[in-house]
């Protein structure tokens, strides 16, 4: 069980690509810099798709694990 503390949860559960990297651009827009945004998704691709997402936008992967069928990541906001 992860202890990080998060400031945003988003849930993206049932959604495919690229509604999970969509929402999560949305929502690391309205948060400030360092700020942590916890995501719970079910798509398959997203562990690479958010890997990918980081890389380019400069935000940090902090964490991707996977609990069952569901994927969890924690992004901090650059």
């Amino acid at each position: 069980m992860s202890t990080e503390t998060f400031d945003v949860e988003l849930d993206v559960r049932k959604l495919a690509c690229p509604l999970p990297i969509l929402r999560a651009k949305k929502s690391l827009s309205t948060m400030s810099a360092g700020q942590v945004l916890k995501i719970v998704a079910t798509d398959k691709g997203s562990p690479k798709d958010f890997i990918d997402f980081c890389s380019k936008t400069g935000n940090e992967l902090m964490s991707s694990t996977e609990k069952g069928d569901e994927f969890v990541f924690l992004i901090r906001r650059r």
